[in-house]
């Protein structure tokens, strides 16, 4: 696959993500408050580790990797 046919894919890819999360923003509303992520707020601070919604995307793009890049 040449770059410029990479590039089109990811642009398109990033697009309707965007136009996802634009008008359909319940449903991602999951992320970021599963088990395992971890959030800790003080009076001046907020600190937030999403350790499980990272695996979660891990596993998602190396699926998806596997399934476009096999030979």
């Amino acid at each position: 696959m040449s770059i410029g046919k990479l590039l089109t894919i990811l642009g398109i890819a990033i697009a309707i993500i965007g136009l996802i999360l634009t008008y359909l923003p319940g449903l991602f509303s999951w992320f970021g408050k599963l088990p395992g992520d971890i959030h800790i707020q003080d009076d001046k601070k907020s600190i937030f580790i999403p350790i499980t919604s990272m695996i979660v995307i891990s596993l998602l793009f190396t699926l998806l990797a596997n399934l476009f890049f096999r030979k």
